[in-house]
């Protein structure tokens, strides 16, 4: 056989082995994803398929998982020994060579992506690439202001013009920087709506407090 390894992205979110709070429901993919990853973690070189039980040993395969937060995984299957585990926190220079990756077809000079990353140096490496793409959806938006929603669907479906074509977008700097702020004022309007929630809970919380304490229990 060839040499390979099994990439998984997102394990804490898009392949399921992830706990995403009180409100998530924990299925049974959930389960079958774990008890697949644990089988394997435990037994690298006997990995059976349902129904087969083969006593020939199988090369190991190394599994290679990225994720935002491994807290949210089965605590057993993140233990030393069953996972190493690794923290990449990317530098300035990091980000400035993830950025020109991101913007090498758009024309931007170097010195401009360095300034980009320089003004969001808090932000994730998702910012930028959500960056360049709020130029290109403005586009989008663009074209359906010119047709009209109703017009949509004669464009998209059977349109004896073919599917619509669109130029590539001239982006600058002065653009992006605005583009980039209009990203972080809404990431602050999700942090205050997130606060206000919290605080509501809070609120209601200490109403249930207060009127349970009357009866000698309250919830802690």
């Amino acid at each position: 056989g060839k040499m390979c390894c099994l990439f998984i992205n997102d394990l804490d979110l898009d392949a399921g082995a992830g706990r995403m709070g009180g409100t998530t429901q924990y299925t049974v993919n959930n389960q079958m994803v774990n008890a697949t990853l644990m089988n394997i973690a435990d037994n690298p070189t006997n990995v059976q398929l349902p129904g087969m039980y083969n006593k020939e040993e199988n090369p190991r395969v190394p599994i290679i998982c990225t994720g935002n937060d491994f807290s949210t995984l089965y605590a057993p299957l993140i233990r030393d020994g069953r996972m190493e585990k690794f923290y990449w926190s990317p530098t300035r220079e990091d980000r400035i060579g993830v950025c020109k990756g991101i913007f090498k077809h758009d024309n931007i000079a170097d010195e401009a992506i360095v300034k980009i990353v320089d003004t969001f140096r808090g932000q994730s490496i998702d910012f930028f690439g959500a960056l360049r793409a709020r130029v290109y959806d403005d586009e989008v938006r663009k074209w359906i202001r010119g047709i009209g929603v109703e017009g949509i669907g004669k464009k998209l479906v059977n349109s004896k013009e073919g599917p619509p074509t669109f130029e590539q977008p001239k982006m600058t700097t002065e653009k992006l920087l605005e583009y980039g702020q209009m990203l972080v004022q809404e990431q602050e309007n999700v942090k205050r709506v997130q606060l206000a929630e919290q605080h509501l809970n809070d609120v209601a919380l200490g109403d249930a407090n207060a009127d349970a304490m009357k009866q000698g229990n309250f919830y802690g």
